[in-house]
Protein backbone atom coordinates (compact mmCIF):
# COMPACT_ATOMS: atom_id res chain seq x y z
CA UNK A 1 0.00 0.00 0.00
CA UNK A 2 1.03 3.39 -0.68
CA UNK A 3 1.98 5.93 2.15
CA UNK A 4 0.41 9.13 2.70
CA UNK A 5 1.73 12.52 3.34
CA UNK A 6 -0.18 15.38 5.03
CA UNK A 7 1.02 18.98 3.85
CA UNK A 8 -0.63 21.43 5.29
CA UNK A 9 -0.79 25.30 3.61
CA UNK A 10 -0.01 23.21 0.38
CA UNK A 11 -1.89 24.85 -2.41
CA UNK A 12 1.30 26.96 -3.15
CA UNK A 13 4.64 28.38 -2.02
CA UNK A 14 7.21 25.68 -0.07
CA UNK A 15 3.99 23.96 1.15
CA UNK A 16 3.68 22.85 -3.06
CA UNK A 17 7.14 21.98 -3.44
CA UNK A 18 6.85 19.70 -0.58
CA UNK A 19 3.53 18.16 -1.99
CA UNK A 20 5.11 18.10 -5.32
CA UNK A 21 8.63 16.56 -3.80
CA UNK A 22 6.54 13.47 -2.03
CA UNK A 23 4.13 13.21 -4.45
CA UNK A 24 6.72 12.13 -6.98
CA UNK A 25 8.56 10.27 -4.37
CA UNK A 26 5.72 7.79 -5.13
CA UNK A 27 2.92 9.44 -1.73
CA UNK A 28 -0.59 9.98 -1.69
CA UNK A 29 -0.35 13.54 -1.41
CA UNK A 30 -3.26 15.41 1.18
CA UNK A 31 -3.47 19.02 1.26
CA UNK A 32 -5.06 21.45 4.19
CA UNK A 33 -5.18 24.94 3.22
CA UNK A 34 -7.43 27.99 4.06
CA UNK A 35 -7.62 29.09 0.35
CA UNK A 36 -10.32 27.55 -2.20
CA UNK A 37 -9.37 24.61 -4.28
CA UNK A 38 -9.99 26.63 -7.11
CA UNK A 39 -7.50 29.38 -6.50
CA UNK A 40 -4.54 26.94 -7.24
CA UNK A 41 -5.96 24.41 -9.86
CA UNK A 42 -3.03 25.28 -11.98
CA UNK A 43 -0.88 23.79 -9.30
CA UNK A 44 -3.00 20.89 -8.31
CA UNK A 45 -3.39 19.90 -12.06
CA UNK A 46 0.54 19.96 -12.44
CA UNK A 47 0.25 17.04 -9.47
CA UNK A 48 -2.63 15.37 -11.66
CA UNK A 49 -0.21 15.44 -14.68
CA UNK A 50 2.72 14.21 -12.55
CA UNK A 51 0.42 11.34 -11.63
CA UNK A 52 0.26 12.17 -8.27
CA UNK A 53 -3.15 10.90 -6.63
CA UNK A 54 -4.20 14.14 -4.41
CA UNK A 55 -6.70 15.04 -2.26
CA UNK A 56 -7.40 18.57 -1.26
CA UNK A 57 -9.85 20.50 1.77
CA UNK A 58 -10.23 23.94 2.23
CA UNK A 59 -9.86 24.78 5.94
CA UNK A 60 -7.43 25.69 8.79
CA UNK A 61 -4.88 24.32 11.33
CA UNK A 62 -5.90 26.87 13.81
CA UNK A 63 -9.99 25.10 13.92
CA UNK A 64 -10.17 22.09 15.70
CA UNK A 65 -13.38 21.08 13.79
CA UNK A 66 -11.47 21.46 10.70
CA UNK A 67 -8.38 19.44 12.21
CA UNK A 68 -10.75 16.42 12.83
CA UNK A 69 -12.73 16.17 9.83
CA UNK A 70 -9.48 16.72 7.55
CA UNK A 71 -7.48 13.56 9.87
CA UNK A 72 -10.88 11.57 9.06
CA UNK A 73 -11.26 12.16 5.20
CA UNK A 74 -7.73 11.33 4.83
CA UNK A 75 -7.70 8.12 6.66
CA UNK A 76 -11.16 7.22 4.88
CA UNK A 77 -9.67 7.81 1.55
CA UNK A 78 -6.00 6.44 2.22
CA UNK A 79 -6.44 3.96 5.25
CA UNK A 80 -3.71 6.34 7.68
CA UNK A 81 -1.11 9.28 7.61
CA UNK A 82 2.53 8.05 7.63
CA UNK A 83 4.08 12.17 7.16
CA UNK A 84 2.86 15.54 8.29
CA UNK A 85 4.50 18.39 6.95
CA UNK A 86 3.53 21.27 9.49
CA UNK A 87 3.99 24.15 6.79
CA UNK A 88 0.91 26.17 6.88
CA UNK A 89 2.00 29.65 8.23
CA UNK A 90 1.63 33.33 7.89
CA UNK A 91 3.36 36.33 8.38
CA UNK A 92 2.20 39.22 9.87
CA UNK A 93 -0.39 41.77 8.20
CA UNK A 94 1.45 44.84 8.78
CA UNK A 95 5.10 44.71 10.06
CA UNK A 96 5.69 47.38 12.99
CA UNK A 97 8.28 47.76 15.59
CA UNK A 98 7.51 46.09 18.38
CA UNK A 99 6.81 48.80 20.56
CA UNK A 100 3.83 49.23 18.31
CA UNK A 101 3.11 45.64 17.88
CA UNK A 102 -0.41 44.89 18.32
CA UNK A 103 -2.08 42.00 20.27
CA UNK A 104 -4.26 41.39 17.52
CA UNK A 105 -1.04 41.05 15.22
CA UNK A 106 0.52 38.82 18.09
CA UNK A 107 -2.46 36.71 18.17
CA UNK A 108 -3.37 36.10 14.82
CA UNK A 109 0.57 35.06 13.73
CA UNK A 110 0.98 32.81 16.96
CA UNK A 111 -2.32 31.54 16.49
CA UNK A 112 -1.56 30.35 12.78
CA UNK A 113 2.24 29.37 12.87
CA UNK A 114 2.08 27.82 16.67
CA UNK A 115 -1.15 27.02 17.43
CA UNK A 116 -2.17 25.04 14.37
CA UNK A 117 1.51 23.29 14.67
CA UNK A 118 0.54 22.16 17.67
CA UNK A 119 -2.86 21.16 17.76
CA UNK A 120 -2.62 19.60 13.67
CA UNK A 121 0.43 17.46 15.12
CA UNK A 122 -1.58 16.23 17.68
CA UNK A 123 -4.74 15.22 15.85
CA UNK A 124 -2.21 13.42 13.23
CA UNK A 125 0.20 11.89 15.62
CA UNK A 126 -2.89 10.42 17.34
CA UNK A 127 -4.19 8.77 13.99
CA UNK A 128 -0.63 7.56 13.33
CA UNK A 129 -0.15 5.62 16.83
CA UNK A 130 -3.54 3.58 16.09
CA UNK A 131 -1.35 2.26 12.76
CA UNK A 132 1.07 -0.54 12.70
CA UNK A 133 4.88 0.05 12.37
CA UNK A 134 5.64 0.53 8.53
CA UNK A 135 9.70 -0.47 8.22
CA UNK A 136 11.74 0.90 10.51
CA UNK A 137 9.25 3.25 11.88
CA UNK A 138 5.40 4.53 12.05
CA UNK A 139 5.66 8.07 11.09
CA UNK A 140 7.40 11.17 10.47
CA UNK A 141 6.74 14.74 11.41
CA UNK A 142 8.57 17.88 9.77
CA UNK A 143 7.94 21.33 10.87
CA UNK A 144 8.50 24.54 8.54
CA UNK A 145 10.12 26.76 10.61
CA UNK A 146 12.70 29.48 9.94
CA UNK A 147 15.61 31.36 9.90
CA UNK A 148 13.82 33.61 12.19
CA UNK A 149 13.86 31.13 14.81
CA UNK A 150 17.67 32.47 15.74
CA UNK A 151 17.47 36.02 13.90
CA UNK A 152 16.26 39.03 15.66
CA UNK A 153 13.73 41.32 12.72
CA UNK A 154 12.30 44.00 15.30
CA UNK A 155 9.44 45.08 12.78
CA UNK A 156 8.01 41.32 13.36
CA UNK A 157 8.78 40.17 16.05
CA UNK A 158 5.22 38.06 16.83
CA UNK A 159 6.77 36.50 13.80
CA UNK A 160 10.12 35.21 14.99
CA UNK A 161 8.11 34.60 18.20
CA UNK A 162 6.00 32.12 16.96
CA UNK A 163 8.37 30.29 14.70
CA UNK A 164 10.87 29.50 17.76
CA UNK A 165 7.99 28.38 19.22
CA UNK A 166 7.85 25.76 16.51
CA UNK A 167 11.31 24.89 17.50
CA UNK A 168 10.21 24.09 20.71
CA UNK A 169 7.62 21.68 19.62
CA UNK A 170 10.05 20.00 17.49
CA UNK A 171 12.26 18.84 20.42
CA UNK A 172 8.99 18.43 22.62
CA UNK A 173 7.66 15.95 20.28
CA UNK A 174 10.29 14.70 19.26
CA UNK A 175 10.91 13.56 22.99
CA UNK A 176 7.84 12.32 23.41
CA UNK A 177 7.20 10.23 20.31
CA UNK A 178 10.70 8.56 19.92
CA UNK A 179 9.90 5.58 21.83
CA UNK A 180 6.57 5.22 18.94
CA UNK A 181 8.98 4.76 16.44
CA UNK A 182 7.96 8.38 15.19
CA UNK A 183 10.85 10.87 14.52
CA UNK A 184 9.77 14.64 14.23
CA UNK A 185 12.31 17.08 12.66
CA UNK A 186 12.59 20.68 11.40
CA UNK A 187 13.48 22.97 8.09
CA UNK A 188 14.13 26.46 8.58
CA UNK A 189 14.15 27.86 5.16
CA UNK A 190 15.69 31.15 4.70
CA UNK A 191 14.83 33.67 1.85
CA UNK A 192 12.94 31.68 -0.16
CA UNK A 193 11.09 33.02 -3.35
CA UNK A 194 7.44 32.87 -2.34
CA UNK A 195 4.22 34.91 -2.39
CA UNK A 196 5.08 35.84 1.45
CA UNK A 197 8.60 37.30 0.17
CA UNK A 198 7.06 39.43 -2.94
CA UNK A 199 6.90 42.46 -0.51
CA UNK A 200 10.27 42.57 0.30
CA UNK A 201 11.79 41.44 -2.42
CA UNK A 202 13.83 43.80 -3.35
CA UNK A 203 15.35 44.05 0.26
CA UNK A 204 16.29 40.57 0.50
CA UNK A 205 17.82 40.24 -3.32
CA UNK A 206 20.05 43.55 -2.21
CA UNK A 207 21.06 41.67 1.11
CA UNK A 208 22.29 38.21 -2.02
CA UNK A 209 23.77 40.85 -4.36
CA UNK A 210 25.57 42.55 -0.64
CA UNK A 211 27.49 38.79 -0.02
CA UNK A 212 24.91 38.32 3.25
CA UNK A 213 24.10 35.10 1.71
CA UNK A 214 27.19 32.91 1.13
CA UNK A 215 25.16 30.54 -1.54
CA UNK A 216 24.13 34.34 -3.36
CA UNK A 217 20.50 33.37 -4.70
CA UNK A 218 17.04 33.14 -3.41
CA UNK A 219 15.85 29.70 -2.38
CA UNK A 220 13.10 28.16 -3.74
CA UNK A 221 9.83 25.74 -2.66
CA UNK A 222 11.74 22.78 -4.52
CA UNK A 223 14.95 22.88 -2.46
CA UNK A 224 12.81 22.61 0.76
CA UNK A 225 10.71 19.93 -1.01
CA UNK A 226 13.84 18.06 -1.49
CA UNK A 227 14.92 18.22 2.11
CA UNK A 228 11.40 17.42 3.26
CA UNK A 229 11.82 14.20 1.25
CA UNK A 230 15.04 13.38 2.60
CA UNK A 231 14.12 13.40 5.87
CA UNK A 232 11.20 10.90 4.97
CA UNK A 233 13.53 8.33 4.16
CA UNK A 234 14.99 6.06 6.48
CA UNK A 235 18.64 7.83 6.16
CA UNK A 236 18.03 9.55 8.94
CA UNK A 237 16.99 6.62 11.00
CA UNK A 238 18.94 7.55 14.08
CA UNK A 239 18.01 10.89 14.71
CA UNK A 240 14.99 13.08 16.10
CA UNK A 241 14.94 16.57 17.16
CA UNK A 242 17.13 18.00 14.47
CA UNK A 243 17.09 21.15 12.65
CA UNK A 244 18.47 21.64 8.93
CA UNK A 245 19.19 25.47 7.82
CA UNK A 246 18.11 25.96 4.35
CA UNK A 247 19.18 29.44 4.07
CA UNK A 248 22.09 29.71 1.60
CA UNK A 249 24.75 29.76 4.66
CA UNK A 250 23.05 32.64 6.07
CA UNK A 251 23.38 30.83 9.32
CA UNK A 252 26.96 31.05 8.99
CA UNK A 253 28.88 33.75 11.36
CA UNK A 254 31.17 36.19 10.07
CA UNK A 255 34.37 38.19 11.23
Amino acid sequence: MKKTAVITGGSRGIGYGCAKALGLDGYNVAILDINAEADYRENLDELTGLGIDWYYMQGSTVIREDRERFVENVVEKYGGIDVLVNNAGVAPKVRQDILEMTEESFDYVVSNNTKGTMFMTQAVVLQMLKQPVKGLRRGVIINISSSSVTTSSTNRAEYCVSKAGITALTMVYADRLAAEDIQVYEIRPGVIDTDMTKVVHKKYSDLIEQGVFPIARWGTPDDIGGAVSAFCTDKFIYSTGNYIDLDGGFHIKKL
